[in-house]
């Protein structure tokens, strides 16, 4: 019988962390159930139908969870180099061989199924980065640790960028939390949030406003510390990269996004209004979720999503479903059916022995946090669209198989 795992430890796989994988995934199916099913369509059994396809896909990824709590968990730690690689060059040769969905040359098909190798190139980035932290490298040691780790992560997003899926790329940003527990000091986080703000204030504004704002807080800097020459230096070494920032932000919005990423940014920060065009997935999103009310419409009888008012609705926009169905209450059940997976794998993760597993609890918590801020964030406005599934919930095989490789590995690893 499976128990759950004691925090003095055991010899049992984690139950707790199973059923957060388990109830994801019931509440996923039935949604794609509810917001594709045509009585008026194929039988229930057609592979045309969505929520036929997803069946497939849980039950194989059943069959893969299954399998790996039988492999030895040591195997991990010794293939998690090869393995990279080995995905790298599946992201090459999606490149030449790969097929173009939604705007994403991003897809190998095989048969009447596609498979897109970046979901799985998450998890083997994340076994990389363990397996090379735990060899005792940490980010206070050399520049050597910085160089190669960051590499690890840029690599696989420089090849996803060539497939024209910048949501896939953004995605790798979340092991920043990884290399925070590795011993990165909290200021670059401070950088990064600062350079991020200043990025969409230029965007918002005209150029000129964003070097008169840090031109004044520059000069206000230089008054404070005129007596201490090497803030003067640091502060003037501050306001030269920002400057360099502000001139790179119009060519990074011109050259490195399409042309709908950058309308549903004009969209997000109010400098577009486009209700019936690109603007139209995000405004019925938010009506349908808003329609829902507190307690919902009722499973099976919300009608935006319903009626397919909402375009990718058992896809990347899939928790308008759960919104107009379920009502906020039901919305809130979701949210901490995350939270409360994320924080088991970071519990689970502080109480590890070995490096290896502890550091690779740490990098697929960060993925799937960031799939579920990000993902929610841009279905009710708060974010911009930028397509990425919701974890274990979105329809799809690609993104389901490879969370459920990246759980179950650790759960595997936990129980050794």
């Amino acid at each position: 019988m499976i128990k759950e795992v004691q925090l003095g430890g055991s010899n049992n796989f984690d139950i707790q962390l199973i059923l957060y994988y388990l109830a994801l995934i019931f509440v996923g199916w039935i949604t794609i159930f509810s917001t594709s099913y045509n009585p008026a369509a194929a039988d229930f059994f057609s592979l045309s139908n969505a929520y036929t396809r997803q069946l497939v896909f849980i039950g194989s990824s059943f069959f893969i969870a299954i399998l790996i709590l039988l492999m030895k968990g040591q195997y991990y730690s010794f293939w998690a180099y090869p393995i990279y690689l080995l995905c790298l060059l599946l992201m090459i040769a999606v490149l030449f061989f790969g097929t173009e969905i939604s705007g994403a040359h991003a897809w190998i098909k095989i048969g009447n199924f596609s498979i897109q190798p970046a979901e799985f190139c998450k998890f083997t980035t994340a076994l990389a980065l363990a397996k090379f932290f735990s060899e005792g490298k940490t980010l206070q040691q050399k520049r050597n640790t910085w160089i190669i780790a960051s590499a690890l992560i840029f690599v696989p997003i420089f090849f996803i960028l060539l497939q024209k899926d910048t949501g896939s790329a953004l995605v790798f940003l979340s092991f920043i939390f990884l290399f925070y527990r590795i011993g990165l000091t909290g200021w670059i986080l401070v950088v990064g949030g600062t350079a991020t703000a200043l990025f969409l204030f230029t965007l918002f504004f005209k150029e000129i406003y964003a070097v008169a704002l840090v031109t004044t807080v520059f000069i206000f800097c230089w008054i404070w510390h005129k007596k201490n020459k090497k803030k003067l230096i640091r502060n003037a070494i501050v306001y030269v990269s920002a400057l360099i920032l502000i001139a790179g932000v119009n060519w990074a919005y011109n050259n490195m996004l399409q042309q709908h990423q950058k309308t549903r940014i004009d969209i997000l920060l109010g400098k577009v209004d486009d209700p019936q065009g690109t603007g139209y997935n995000l405004n019925q999103s938010k009506i349908a979720i808003g329609s829902g009310g507190l307690l919902g419409k009722g499973y099976r009888n919300g009608t935006q999503t319903k009626l397919n008012f909402v375009p990718e609705q058992h896809t990347d926009f899939i928790f308008c479903g759960i919104g107009e169905e379920w009502g906020f209450l039901g919305s809130l059940m979701i949210c901490f059916l995350f939270t409360g997976l994320v924080l088991r794998i970071l519990r689970l993760s502080e109480r590890q022995r070995d490096p290896f597993v502890k550091y690779y609890g740490y990098g697929i918590a960060g993925i799937i946090f960031f799939h579920f801020f990000i993902n929610i964030g841009m279905t009710i406005g708060l974010l911009p669209t930028i397509g990425i599934p919701l974890p274990l919930i979105s329809y799809g095989g690609s993104s389901l198989w490879a969370f459920t490789i990246m759980i179950f590995v650790f759960i595997k690893m936990d129980y050794r």
